[in-house]
Parts: structure tokens; sequence; C-alpha cells
């Protein structure tokens, strides 16, 4: 009771349950035991099996019991023949208050008393005879008929108070002398016969041991203390349930890398390295088993709830990393954040996580191959990592084509049918009775008409309500598909016969560049995934009016495929430190950062000394700016860092050409105009070199200088691509000293602008431009999304990330250009506008020669080969 007490005046919302499984109705077993619980405080739960019950059906309410989190206990009152291992060991152990499944016996003979418990019939023996013998230490028990799980624990229990203990049965011809040895008798099984009296020697003590049909004189004290230490356990069990859901230290075992010189290819690295179940990093960074969904041995999806869980802990560093502007030649970004996480948690032993986003089978079919970073530096395994990994694209896929489904079905079908035709398939009388779903309840709601029995609307009600008369011309909604395909960009729909000739033009985009893998990316949770896809405009009506997924009363749908793809997933890096990967949405139309919810768990696991580094796509000046900008705003979290990556050779390329100290200089132009960028938002900045074999060290102290130069707080060459985690020591202390200063975060621009200053001021501040041409249609559209009021929405500038100017041949540091703005368009799920600059291509083709031709795999072994 006074356990009970002090856990409730810590936790107020916990309750303990006990709840007892029993064969048929036995309220005499019920009543004692609330008797006894209203004593401590314990509520108790009847479950009464039939009285001829199965083994399976045992197990299954077993089973369900242990995914009940508000059962903190289970206690079987069932025929001894009914319990056996596989029943006893169905029960969780951290539930299994009777103390009888394999792992607590186990615990108990290993000496594991604190983690365990042990069962309340051996206890509840050892503590009476502690109360009626002044000395335990040195006597002979003699127990008979104890088998089992049970007998094993009282005889370990006696033997830990220093007692002889000896093992009979009611059938063993030596009977008589043995209990003539004993000082101490406990008789089970057939204990209602009882002992001989002159079987005895003097002073001897016998235990009836509790059953309903035991005749001693001690049965009811024994009895009661049996209850009583099956509560005290519901009381254990619920405090270990606590400790559980508090913050969990990392025990991290970290995997040991021998880098080779030449480096071999990223599959062959990859390979050589023998992952850690998924399960075991999942302990080790202090995740519970029911917060993990095992996706074969080497990922996992990680539940949501585990916000919930840690929602009082205080949240690591946040470290972003971004990069100059890109060139073909590459940064390596992803490899530096994975180097990174390597050198802070394998070699500094501070917690860490790295957030990545999926990439798309597109690229890694066509140009650009892997993206599990490269080197020393990978997420493994990197063909999972790189190929379907759990599915959340394939989800995206088929939750954005249901819709633009849905969209030429409705235009089809409201341009055959009458209105009467309309309103009774969409509201159709089943059984007799006619009833709107919640869905469509909501859109009369939008639309002021309150009622909600489908009889009662007038002929105007109705029409208004069946009719969202979308404008096959203004159909903003693409298929999309996860395949570089060229011939998609344009296509026609509807030439079967069957569509009756309402045919248009439409296209696909690549899967990545969907509204629904930015809302995915943005959202916080279910409700507010599911208020976004609701949002969501996929066009207008001929009045000019949004039509939203809402409108086309699909929202509940997408939410039902979208249910798992929210979840995070979990990997590993070479050094066996976690990854998390989730969402992908495109740098260009979209913000081009991993999701908000894998940031704010990682931010909650790593704890408040730990460290999660994420990465923004492209260049400083698109992705880290709408990092600041868009995902900073929906997720409220502040960065502690920015670490920026270079490469000596990229910077030769902004400077006009290879091989020379001054282009070098001259290409730094870039890296300073990237460090300033960052400044605007108030973050401090460690520049990240990665080095490559070419680079001279005039060259790498060259950039170094220069960086530091320019308010940089550091800048460090690093190696991780040839040595791992090792090879970026010197960047984990230098990321570890910036998260120390002061941080005066800020945004660019307020909300309430209008959009066109958000944009000039981007063009101005960012990309260094001199003002913004708005084109009449850009201009149109602002005015279109002022009025429908989306105009507090911030902005997603959609151009190229191969100059800081919307020219890609312009290298350096462009100055004296105008922006031209061609069209705004607007996510309003995902809730951005996005000025289009120049023309931008959301589905990317093949080339000549595509990586596919170095894509093979072996049928004997399931190796992958050609992944890089």
């Amino acid at each position: 009771r006074e356990d009970l007490a002090s856990l409730h005046e810590q936790h107020p919302g916990i309750q303990p349950v006990l709840a007892i499984v029993q064969a048929g109705e036995d309220d005499a077993l019920l009543e004692i035991n609330k008797k006894m619980a209203v004593k401590v405080g314990l509520n108790v739960m009847q479950i009464c099996l039939p009285s001829e019950f199965t083994e399976d059906e045992l197990v299954e309410e077993l089973l369900r019991l242990n995914g009940d989190p508000g059962v903190h206990g289970v206690f079987l009152h069932l025929p001894p023949s009914s319990l056996s291992s596989r029943v006893l060991n169905s029960i969780q152990p951290e539930k299994d208050v009777d103390g009888r499944s394999d792992v607590n016996v186990g615990r108990l003979v290993c000496g594991g008393l604190t983690a365990g418990f042990t069962p309340p019939a051996a206890s509840a023996v050892v503590e009476f005879l502690a109360r009626h013998d002044t000395c335990l230490e040195g006597k002979t028990v003699l127990m008979i008929g104890w088998e089992g799980p049970l007998g094993v624990a009282l005889q370990c229990l006696m033997q830990k108070n220093g007692m002889l203990v000896l093992n009979s049965q009611w059938s063993s011809a030596n009977l008589q002398n043995q209990v003539m040895q004993a000082d101490v008798a406990v008789l089970v099984g057939d204990a209602h016969r009882g002992l001989p009296p002159m079987w005895l020697k003097s002073g001897a003590t016998v235990i009836n041991s509790c059953g309903p049909l035991c005749l001693s004189p001690f049965r009811w004290e024994v009895s009661a203390d049996i209850y009583v230490v099956s509560n005290q356990n519901v009381v254990r069990s619920s405090s270990l349930w606590v400790r559980q859901q508090q913050y969990l230290p990392w025990k991290l075992r970290t995997l040991k890398l021998q880098p080779l010189s030449p480096v071999p290819s990223d599959i062959e690295i990859s390979r050589s390295q023998t992952p850690k179940a998924i399960d075991q990093l999942a302990q080790e960074i202090g995740l519970l088993p029911e917060e993990l969904e095992a996706y074969g041995r080497t990922k996992a999806k990680v539940r949501l709830s585990l916000l919930d869980r840690l929602k009082e802990q205080p949240d690591g560093k946040y470290v972003l990393v971004a990069g100059i502007t890109p060139t073909p030649l590459g940064e390596g970004k992803s490899t530096v954040t994975i180097g990174l996480v390597q050198a802070l948690s394998a070699h500094l032993k501070l917690n860490s996580v790295a957030c990545l986003r999926q990439p798309s089978q597109g690229p890694t079919f066509g140009v650009k191959g892997g993206a599990a970073g490269g080197g020393y530096a990978q997420v493994i395994p990197m063909e999972e990592f790189n190929l379907h990994l759990t599915g959340d694209i394939h989800a995206i896929t088929a939750a954005n084509n249901l819709v633009a489904a849905a969209i030429d079905a409705r235009i089809l079908h409201e341009s055959t049918q009458s209105d009467k035709a309309l309103y009774n398939r969409l509201v159709p009388s089943v059984n007799g009775m006619r009833r709107f779903s919640p869905i469509q309840l909501a859109r009369l709601h939008r639309l002021g008409i309150s009622k909600s029995d489908p009889g009662a609307l007038t002929p105007e009600e109705a029409k208004t309500f069946v009719r969202l008369d979308l404008d096959p011309e203004k159909v903003t909604w693409q298929r999309v598909i996860d395949t570089n395909d060229r011939f998609l960009r344009k296509i026609t729909v509807g030439q079967a016969n069957t569509e009756k000739g309402h045919s248009r033009q439409t296209q696909f985009d690549i899967a990545v560049a969907s509204e629904i893998m930015a809302i995915l990316a943005l959202s916080d949770g279910l409700a507010d995934m599911k208020q976004r896809l609701g949002r969501m405009v996929v066009g207008s009506s001929r009045s000019g009016q949004p039509v939203t997924a809402d409108d086309l009363g699909v929202t509940g749908a997408l939410a039902v495929l979208m249910k798992d793809a929210i979840k995070p997933t979990l990997m590993q890096t070479l050094e066996g430190t976690p990854v998390f990967v989730h969402a992908g949405p495109f740098a260009n139309i979209a913000h081009g950062n991993s999701s908000v919810l894998a940031d704010k768990l990682a931010l909650k696991l790593v704890g408040e000394d730990g460290y999660v580094v994420t990465e923004a796509g492209f260049g400083a000046d698109i992705g880290m700016e709408k990092f600041f900008n868009i995902k900073c705003r929906a997720s409220g979290l502040k960065p502690n860092v920015v670490v920026l990556v270079a490469t000596v050779r990229a910077l030769k390329m902004h400077g006009g050409g290879p091989n020379n100290l001054k282009l070098v200089a001259d290409g730094c132009s870039n890296l300073k105009k990237q460090i300033q960028i960052a400044h605007l938002f108030g973050v401090p900045v460690v520049v990240a070199l990665n080095v490559f074999q070419t680079d001279t060290q005039a060259e790498i102290d060259l950039v170094c200088r220069i960086a530091e130069k320019t308010g940089a707080t550091a800048a460090v060459p690093c190696h991780h691509w040839s040595r791992g985690g090792r090879g970026s020591v010197d960047l984990a202390h230098a990321v570890k000293e910036a998260a120390r200063q002061k941080n005066n975060f800020q945004f660019l621009y307020d909300l309430q602008m209008p959009i066109h200053e958000k944009i000039r001021t981007i063009a101005q501040k960012v990309y260094g431009a001199e003002d913004i041409d708005l084109s009449p249609e850009a201009q149109a559209k602002i005015e279109y999304y002022t009025q429908q009021g989306y105009n507090t929405l911030p902005i997603c500038m959609a151009k190229t990330h191969l100059s800081l100017s919307h020219m890609p041949e312009k290298k350096g540091v462009p100055t004296g250009f105008v922006l031209p703005i061609r069209d705004v368009r607007a996510s309003i799920g995902a809730g951005f506008i996005y000025p289009l600059v120049g023309s931008m291509s959301t589905m990317p083709g093949l080339p000549t020669r595509p990586c596919f031709y170095d894509i093979d795999l072996d049928p004997v072994t399931e190796e992958i080969t050609g992944l890089f």
C-alpha cells in the first residue's frame, strides 16, 4: 500500500490492474482478490474462460492481455493440467506476477530478483517460515510433491536463505525416513492427506501449501500471504512499467571498421560489414519492443508512441548539413552526415542519430546510383536503403494515383449524369436507409448546409453538394511513378470508348515530386497528416473555386494508405550507429528535407547531450533556406549548428577551372556566400571540407583559412570516406564546440508579408538578385492565392540548383541579375507557395546508358551487384 501510494504521488495517472484468468465463474476467488486489492488500492479484472477451454483459446487471451497497456499483472487461476510450458511462457515476463515463466524462474535462479517476479506461493512459504522461526540457516527442508517452475522457485529461495533442501514425492518408498530427518516439510499435491504425527521429529514444522483442500491450521495465513505477494508483484510490475516509460540511457555497441587502401567499391564495403539485428540496435538506443515494427532483420519502423513516452525529455542538439552550390562532381553531404554521426557515437561516445531522406528509385536506376553515402561512411545494408526500403514511396504512389483516378472519374460521372442520379449514387440507400458518410457531412458543413438527413436537402442544395464542377483544363494534380520515364512528361488520358470522349492532356511526375511526399515530410502526426491530405487542392471549378481532396471524398482512404508510411525507418551506419530514413521530397518544387517526425523522434532519443544530424538537399541557398523557413516553421525546432560541405574540386569549378590556387580562391566566393546565407538565420557555421586524394595540402589550407576568415566557427578537413568515423573526429569536436555557442536563430521573413515581397526577400538576400520580374501569369496567381487566403504560407522557390541565379551556367556568385518568376503555384496541403523560376522538370529521363546496365542479381547467392 505504501509502495502504491508513492507510485501514485510520482505518477498520478497510473492505476495498476491485476487480470485474473479463470475457467468458469468463480466469484469466491474474485471476492478474495477484490478485498485484498481494495486494501492495497489495486483494480482487479476478471477474465472468465469457458469451463471447457482449449489451450489455443487461453494463449489467445494471454496475448491480448500482453498487448493491453492498462494491465500490469496476469494471474492464472486454472487447473494445473492446463498450465503447460507454452501457456506459462505466453505471458510477458513483465506481467507474469505468478512468476512461473521460464524467464522469471531463470532470473531467480541466476540471482536477478530485482528484474523479475518470484512465484507468490514460494515467497509466501519462505516468508511464513521467517516469521515463525528465528533462524532459517542450516535447517533441513523436505519438499513433497513440488514440481515444475514452482518447485524450482521454492527450492531456490530456501537455498538462498541457507537451508538444505531435499525433494520427494508422495509415492516415494523412503518418504517416512526423509520426513523424520526434516526440520520443515512443505506439502503440495496430495497435501490434504497430511503426514502421520509419529513421522515428525520434535519441533518440526509442516506447511500445507494453500490449496483449497488444505486442512492445515496455517492454511489461511499462507494463503493470505500468497494474495499479498501477488498484489505486491502487480505494484512492482507497475513501477517497472513506469520506469520503462522514462528515458532509457543508451548502451550502444559500435561495429569495428578496418579500412582498406585503396578504398573498395561502396557495395563491397557495405557487404564486408555484418549489421547488428535491428531489434538489438533498437534496445541499445532505448526503444521499447512495442515501439518497433521489424521489416526483416536490418530495418524497422518506429512507432510515433515514442513521442508520447518521451514528451518530457529535453531535446538534444540539432545539426543541419548543407552544401555549397552543387556541381556534377558531387560534394558528399550524405557522406559527411554519416561520417559525422559515426565520429560522434563510435569515437566520442556521444549519442547521435543521422536523419536522411529516402532515395528515389528513378535516379538509382538512371544516372545517380545509390544515395546511402559512400566509402566507409555508409548506411547499411546499402541495397535495402537504395531500393524498396519499407515501401513508403510505393504507398505515396498508390495514394497519389488514387486521387488522380478520383478526379477523372468524378469529371466523367458529373458530365454524364443528372443531379438526381448523381445524388442517388453518392448517397445510396443501403438496407432501406440512406445516410451521409462523415466526409460527406464535412463537405455539407463547408458548404453551409447544416442538414444530416439525406432526404431533407432541397434540389438546389443537392446540386451544390454533388457538383464539384472541376474544369478539366484547370486540374493541377498529376499521376506519379518512381521511374525516370521521359515519355510520360505529356500524355493523353481517357481515349477508350468507355470514357465517352472525355480525354484530356496530363502528365506523370516522379513519385518524390508528389505533394503527398512533401506532406509526409512536414506532418507531425497522423491527425496532422490527415488534415493536410484533405486540404490538398487538385484543381479549380469552372467558377474558379479550389477543389480539394476533402471535396473528392478521398481523404480517409489516403490516410489509410499512408498510415504506415508516417513511421520513420530505423537503420544503421557501417559503425553500428542509428539512422532514421524517412521521406524524400524534391528539393526544387518541394523543400528537400527528411521528415519532421524523424527529427523529433531522434531529438528525444539522443537525450539532452546528444546530437541529431539531418541533411538538406542541393546547396544551402535552396535546401538550407527551405529547412529554416519551411521545415523549422512546421516543426517548431531550432537548429544549433550548420555544417557546410565543400570540396576543392567543386570550388575549382566555381572558380573557372582546375589546378590553380587562384581558381580555388575565386571559387571560394560561393563558399563565402553560403556561409553568409547561414548567418542570415543566426546559426553558427562549421565548414566540412570533404577531402579527395587529388587535393593538395596548400589547397586544403587555403579553403579552411578563407572559410574561417568569412565567419565560420571552424573549417575542418574530413577523411570519413577513406577512414570512417575516425576521419571525422575533428569535425565532431568542432560541431560540439559550435553547439555551445549562443544561438540567435531567426526566420528570413514574416509570413504576414505579401507573397511577392517574400519572394523578393529570398531573391535579394539569399540569391543576390537585383530584383524579381513577375510574369503576368505569376502576378495573376499571386492575386488569386491572396484572395483565397493562402498569402500567409511560406515560400518554396523552384529554381535550378546549379547556380545561385536562375542561369545554370553561372557559377561562383552571379550578380546584377533580375530573377524571372514564370509562374506561381501552391501546395496547400504541404503548406507552401512555390514560384517557378524558369522551367522545372518533375520527371527525369533516362540517359543513353543508364545505371541499370550494371545492376544485376546472382540467382544463387541473391547478392546484388552494380549499385554504388
